[in-house]
């Protein structure tokens, strides 16, 4: 066995009778990735790339190692207000995906289905709700979500307030933009200030917000900045570093941290040159893990992972004099939420402006949204001539993967994509 292994074994075995034992191995072990083995496997990355992949590591330590000052959140948690408070968020699904990293979903997701969550809830969910229960995630002060998108959030939030005893606020997100929608959005904001200033015992310094107000748009202005030079450039890409960046574009979007990011990012483009290659949006969730595509996406030419959809449902900039309206009507007008439409017309607009050849959608296991909508984008992307392959399997558990099916799919999709390159080309 080796030592990977032997670490994903002693965290899982300790689960049920020692959590503070397999609490302490994450810990550890995300501190020794994050400070020294990163340093051998990312010797490739460009600086944005080393600088997200520690940036990253910290933001999931942080509240582990202060959950006293600490909330639970959602991807979809307006966080701004957190930063301002200097309030650690823990983002459930980044921390479930950070124990599949660490090979220990599956016996997290096997305690909490042992524990009567159904088999078919969301793999994400349910790796979090595990290590909640067990004992082995410390229990935050409060916890904060949102009802936009996810089926599953709110029945997480809720069974995990009851079991640790914590407060819980609920977002409810209109499904359509109105300006009435907008004022109940911003007063459920200003509620949710109350929430936290009373669970925290401290107040919120609008200048502190209006600070990460205005660190939140600078970074949409660099990052848009970069999108229209990547339409004509390859950025070396993972699989992982893509996911990595949902942590800059959702939970810590206005953070000090993640604005650096943003101006390396800039950076980096500049020197990254144009090559042609099948240029690939992930639509949903990665699964990161996946050796197959590991193989054929990360840092690859020829096969280049360009986006995933995750990272531009939102680049709306916000009015640092009205933060509460604007935040709300962000929320509100987030491509996930309402008509299924708005988010297809969302893709349709980035593969054209970043000319992307072919789009993968993941159908992730106990995602409804995900299988529900799958053909509607495929129909539409496929009557614009971009190709669009849908595939079934799980952004976190290993389990719910075929590799080799994931592989012969993907391998003969990718063939067909270079083939209608290459007759354009003719034609042309």
């Amino acid at each position: 066995m080796d030592l990977f292994n032997l670490y994903s074994d002693l965290v899982c075995k300790n689960i049920e009778y020692k959590p503070n034992v397999s609490f302490n191995l994450l810990k550890a072990g995300y501190w020794l990735e994050g400070n020294v083995l990163s340093k051998f496997k990312e010797k490739d990355f460009l600086n944005s790339q080393k600088y997200l992949s520690k940036i990253s590591m910290d933001f999931v330590l942080e509240p582990m190692q202060h959950s006293s000052n600490s909330a639970l959140v959602n991807i979809f948690t307006p966080c701004e207000f957190l930063h301002a408070m200097n309030i650690y968020p823990q983002f459930i699904e980044a921390f479930s995906s950070y124990l599949s990293g660490a090979g220990c979903e599956s016996a997290f997701i096997d305690f909490a289905e042992k524990e009567g969550i159904s088999d078919n809830f969301c793999s994400y969910h349910k790796a979090f709700l595990g290590a909640a229960t067990s004992k082995v995630l410390p229990a935050p002060k409060c916890a904060i979500t949102t009802s936009l998108a996810c089926d599953a959030n709110i029945n997480t939030f809720r069974a995990i307030s009851k079991e640790c005893g914590i407060n819980k606020y609920v977002i409810d997100v209109p499904y359509e933009y109105s300006k009435d929608a907008e004022e109940y959005v911003e007063m459920q904001l200003k509620e949710m200030v109350s929430f936290l200033e009373d669970n925290f015992n401290r107040k919120l310094n609008e200048d502190n917000l209006k600070k990460i107000i205005l660190n939140e748009n600078k970074s949409i202005d660099y990052y848009k900045k970069f999108l229209d030079k990547l339409a004509y450039k390859y950025y070396p890409n993972t699989l992982t570093l893509e996911m990595y960046r949902i942590f800059a574009t959702h939970a810590f979007l206005g953070h000090d941290k993640v604005l650096e990011y943003y101006r390396f990012l800039l950076e980096d483009i500049d020197k990254c040159r144009e090559v042609e290659g099948n240029r690939i949006l992930w639509t949903h969730l990665i699964p990161f893990y996946s050796e197959p595509l590991r193989e054929i996406f990360n840092l690859n030419e020829d096969n280049q992972l360009v986006i995933c959809d995750f990272n531009f449902d939102s680049l709306i900039e916000l009015d640092v004099d009205n933060p509460y309206k604007s935040i709300a009507k962000k929320l509100i007008l987030n491509h996930f939420n309402g008509g299924y439409d708005r988010k297809v017309d969302n893709i349709l607009k980035m593969c054209n402006k970043l000319r992307i050849d072919g789009v993968v959608h993941l159908c992730h296991v106990g995602c409804k949204q995900s299988f529900g909508g799958a053909y509607i984008l495929k129909e539409k992307l496929e009557s614009n001539n971009i190709k669009t392959l849908i595939i079934d399997g799980d952004g976190i558990d290993k389990r719910n993967g075929n590799d080799e099916q994931i592989r012969t799919r993907m391998e003969a999709f990718l063939d067909i994509v270079e083939k209608e390159k290459r007759h354009d080309r003719i034609c042309l």
